[in-house]
C-alpha cells in the first residue's frame, strides 16, 4: 500500500518596511488650535473682561447721576465749571454762523447748554443745534430736567439720544453730518477709545472739529504728588459723605490715572485720520492747571 504525501507551499506576502512602521504607530491627530486670550479692559485699577466694562461703568453712573454736579463741585472746589467755560469759549461756537454739534457722553447737558448760551450771547445765534448722546439713561434724565428750565426746551436746538459712543446709530448720526464733536470727562470711561475716535471722525464733516476735555497727566512732580494725595483720600471720602458711594468715586479717581498721557492720546487722535498740532502743550493739546485737565483738538481733513 502506497502512502502519498503532499506538501503545500503557501507564498508569503512581503511587507514593505514603511508599512510596518505605520502599522506599529497610532494615527496622529492635528494639534488643536490655541484659544485666543480673552480681551480685557481696565476698570480703574482692575482688569476686567472687555464685555463687562460697559455694564460696570453704567452701574457707576446710575449711582452718581443725581448728585453728579454736586460731587464735581465738591471734588474740584468748583474748578470744573471754569474748565468747561474755558473749553467751550476756545471753540467759539457761532462765530462763523450756526453749527451742527454733537456732544457725546454729555448726559447732564452742561456742555450743550454752554455751547448754546455762548452762541446766543456772543453772536446772537439761535440756530446752532446740539445733539446730546449718552449711553446712560439716568444721566440723560438729569440733562433733560436741566433743559426744561431753559429757553431751549422743546426747540430744535437741543435733542437727547441714548447711544453708545463706540457705535453711534447711523440712522440718527449719519456720516459727514456735524461741524463740531465735543466730549468732556467721558472718553476715559469708554471700553475702546480708538472706536470712539473712529466714530467721531465718521460723523464729522470734512473740516469739522473734534474737541475732548479730559483729566490728564500732571507733569510737575510736586503738583502730581499733592494731586494724588488729595484724589485718593478726599474724593472717595466726599463720595461717601455726599453720595453714600465710596466705590464709584474711587473708580473715577483710578480711571483718571489709567488714561493715556497727552502725547499718546494725541497720536491716537491722528491714527484715525484727524490732523492735530505738534505734540506740545499749546499744539495738539492745551493743559489746564498743569495737566490736571487737558483739551485735545483735531480737525477732519
Amino acid at each position: 500500500m502506497l502512502r502519498l504525501s503532499l506538501t503545500v507551499r503557501v507564498p508569503l506576502r512581503r511587507v514593505a518596511p514603511w508599512s510596518r512602521s505605520l502599522s506599529s504607530q497610532s494615527p496622529s491627530l492635528p494639534p488643536s488650535p490655541e484659544k485666543p486670550a480673552p480681551r480685557t479692559a481696565s476698570f480703574g485699577f482692575r482688569t476686567v473682561p472687555e464685555e463687562s466694562k460697559e455694564t460696570l461703568v453704567k452701574e457707576v453712573f446710575d449711582s452718581v447721576a443725581s448728585k453728579y454736579d454736586l460731587m464735581n463741585d465738591a471734588t474740584s472746589f468748583g474748578v470744573h465749571r471754569f474748565w468747561k467755560d474755558s473749553y467751550v469759549s476756545s471753540l467759539k461756537p457761532g462765530r462763523r454762523g450756526p453749527l451742527r454739534c454733537i456732544d457725546v457722553a454729555g448726559g447732564t447737558g452742561d456742555i450743550a447748554l454752554r455751547i448754546l448760551d455762548f452762541a446766543r450771547e456772543n453772536y446772537a445765534d439761535r440756530e446752532t443745534t446740539v445733539a446730546v448722546a449718552d449711553i446712560n439713561a439716568q444721566m440723560l434724565k438729569e440733562g433733560y430736567r436741566r433743559f426744561k428750565k431753559t429757553m431751549y426746551h422743546n426747540t430744535p436746538q437741543i435733542s437727547f439720544h441714548e447711544a453708545n459712543a463706540q457705535a453711534l446709530p447711523v440712522e440718527v448720526f449719519p456720516d459727514n453730518t456735524f461741524d463740531l464733536y465735543t466730549i468732556a470727562f467721558g472718553i476715559r470711561n469708554c471700553t475702546s477709545i480708538p472706536d470712539v475716535l473712529k466714530e467721531a471722525h465718521r460723523v464729522l464733516k470734512p473740516g469739522g472739529t473734534f474737541a475732548c476735555l479730559e483729566f490728564s497727566r500732571v507733569n510737575n512732580p510736586l503738583l502730581s504728588t499733592l494731586y494724588d494725595q488729595y484724589s485718593f483720600t478726599m474724593i472717595p471720602l466726599l463720595g461717601t459723605i455726599l453720595a453714600g458711594d465710596r466705590n464709584s468715586y474711587q473708580y473715577l479717581v483710578e480711571s483718571i490715572r489709567k488714561f493715556p498721557p497727552q502725547p499718546e492720546f494725541a497720536r491716537m487722535i491722528r491714527d484715525v485720520g484727524f490732523t492735530t498740532g505738534d505734540d506740545v502743550d499749546g499744539g495738539a493739546w492745551e493743559d489746564m492747571w498743569g495737566g490736571i485737565a487737558c483739551v485735545h483738538k483735531g480737525v477732519k481733513l
